[in-house]
C-alpha cells in the first residue's frame, strides 16, 4: 500500500493507519518516512511539558482552538501518555479532555504509548512529527509526560517549548530540580486563579534572572547539543529570554497573550537564524541514533548470542574487563 502518496493527499484514514505503523516502526513505514522526508520541513513543531498536574492537556486544548479559529492553520497533537505496565498501550486520558476538537478536520489528536523509553518520550514521536509535517499541518504540538529526562527530549524535538507550571502543587518550581529552565522558550503559569501564583512567578524570575546563559546546552544521549546561541551584544539576534505567561486554561485566559509570546519565539528564531540551528541539531541526533540502531542490529546479526553471554559471564568473574570485552567480540570473538 502506498501510505505516503495518500498522505500527502490529505487522507485521514491512511494517515492513521500510517502513525499505528510508525509506531510499531514496520517496515512499510520506514520506506513511507523515506518517501515522505522530501516534503517535511515546513511545521512548526511546539513542545509541552512540566510537572503532571499542572493542566498541560487543557492547555494544549485550548492552544489548538485558538490556531484554528483565530490564525486558521491546521494542527496535529501528539498526546505521549504514560504506559499501562500490563498492556503497554496508553491512557488516552488526553483524548477525553479534548472533545472541543473534535469533529475538526484541520485538527489531528493522536495519543501514544512511553512503552518505557527514557523520559517519557517513545522513539517513534520524532516520526510522527514527520509524517504530520509531510500532510500538511502547520502546527504540531507534542504533549509529554514531563516526568525527569522528557524535558531535554522535548527540546530536542521541538522549535518552541513550553514548560508549564501551576502554584500550590509542593515546591514552588517543582521542576527546577530538572533543569527545567534550561529548555523552556516559554514559561507558562496555568492555573494562575489559584492562591501563590505570585510566589510561583517570583521565584521563575529569579531564577531567570541567575540564569540568562548566553548559549543553552543540553544532553542527548551523551552527545551535547548547543542552541540558542546568538551572542547577547548582537544587536541583530538579541538574547531570548523566556517570557513567564500566566494562563487559566480552562477558562481560556491567557491563551491569545501565550500564542502572542509563541508567535514572538517563532520570529527570533528566524530572525537570529536559530531555527536552522536546531534543525541541524535535532537531524543530527537523529541520524546518531540510526546510527548506533544499525550498527548493534549488524553486531547482533555477526555475533552469535552466545559469545555475548560468554564474554559477560567472564566480566562478572572479572576475568576479563567490559573494555577488553567489546574489543573481542568486536573482532568477531575471543583470539
Amino acid at each position: 500500500m502506498n501510505y505516503s502518496q495518500s498522505v500527502l493527499n490529505g487522507d485521514r484514514l491512511l494517515l492513521a493507519r500510517l502513525l499505528t505503523q510508525v509506531e510499531n516502526d514496520s517496515p512499510e513505514s520506514r520506506a513511507a518516512l523515506i518517501e515522505l522526508f522530501p516534503h517535511t520541513g515546513k511545521a512548526h513543531l511546539i513542545g509541552v511539558t512540566g510537572a503532571p498536574g499542572t493542566g498541560k492537556s487543557s492547555l494544549v486544548n485550548q492552544l489548538a482552538l485558538h490556531f484554528r479559529k483565530i490564525q486558521n492553520k491546521r494542527v496535529a497533537i501528539i498526546a505521549v501518555d504514560p504506559s499501562s505496565p500490563f498492556t503497554g498501550g496508553a491512557v488516552l486520558g488526553d483524548r477525553v479532555r479534548m472533545r472541543d476538537l473534535s469533529g475538526d478536520t484541520g485538527v489531528f489528536i493522536r495519543s501514544m504509548a512511553t512503552r518505557g523509553s527514557l523520559g517519557g518520550l517513545a522513539q517513534s514521536t520524532a516520526n510522527m512529527s514527520q509524517v504530520f509535517d509531510a500532510a500538511g499541518f502547520d502546527i504540531v504540538i507534542i504533549e509529554t509526560v514531563g516526568a525527569g529526562q522528557s524535558e531535554v527530549d522535548v527540546a530536542r524535538l521541538a522549535h518552541t517549548t513550553l514548560v508549564v507550571e501551576a502554584p500550590g502543587l509542593g515546591d514552588d518550581i517543582q521542576a527546577i530540580k530538572a533543569g527545567i529552565l534550561e529548555v523552556a522558550d516559554i514559561l507558562v503559569i496555568n492555573k494562575s486563579d489559584r492562591p501563590g501564583v505570585e510566589n510561583t512567578e517570583k521565584a521563575l524570575k529569579s531564577m531567570l534572572d541567575l540564569a540568562h546563559p548566553t548559549e543553552r546546552v543540553f544532553q542527548h544521549h551523551g552527545q551535547l547539543m548547543r542552541t540558542s546561541a546568538p551572542k547577547q551584544d548582537s544587536p541583530s539576534a538579541p538574547m531570548w529570554i523566556p517570557p513567564i505567561v500566566r494562563t487559566v486554561a480552562t477558562e481560556g485566559k491567557g491563551i491569545a497573550e501565550l500564542a502572542e509570546s509563541i508567535a514572538g519565539h517563532v520570529a527570533h528564531l528566524t530572525q537570529s537564524g536559530d531555527w536552522a540551528v536546531r534543525d541541524r541539531a535535532r537531524l543530527e541526533v537523529e541520524l546518531d541514533a540510526l546510527i548506533r540502531e544499525t550498527l548493534v542490529n549488524r553486531f547482533r546479526e555477526n555475533v552469535p548470542q552466545k559469545q555475548v553471554d560468554d564474554a559477560l559471564e567472564r566480566i562478572i568473574q572479572r576475568e576479563l574487563s567490559p573494555w577488553e570485552a567489546v574489543k573481542s567480540l568486536m573482532n568477531g570473538g575471543y583470539k
